[in-house]
């Protein structure tokens, strides 16, 4: 589990740049499952045997989400979830995305 996942979610206030170039690819390389899209926002696709299993999945993402203030985008489908997020306020990605990212995954582990 990415250390990551240890640290908590910081609200953003705006007036700061979305991480970019090495930044960016660090935090991206500690997450290798999450695909960075358009240096824009992160995305993951998880799979499940049926919808129950990806529902109850969705719902504790719910749970983090909602504890640590960071809410992302979320699709669910029979057997699969695809979680997305990025930081609204600066329309692009913060560490608190790959906080959340790695909170995420530690829920499908």
């Amino acid at each position: 589990m990415s250390d990551l996942a240890n640290k908590h979610c910081v609200p953003c206030k705006g007036g700061v740049p979305p991480l970019a170039g090495p930044e960016l690819a660090r935090l991206a390389a500690e997450l290798p499952a999450w695909t960075v899209a358009d240096g824009h926002h992160i995305t993951r696709k998880f799979t499940f045997p049926d919808f129950k299993l990806a529902l109850a999945f969705v719902n504790r993402v719910g749970e983090v989400a909602e504890a640590e203030g960071h809410h992302p985008d979320i699709l669910l489908a029979w057997g699969r979830a695809e979680v997305t997020t990025y930081t609204h306020k600066i329309d692009g990605l913060t560490e608190s995305d790959f906080i959340l990212a790695a909170k995420i995954d530690a829920l499908y582990e």
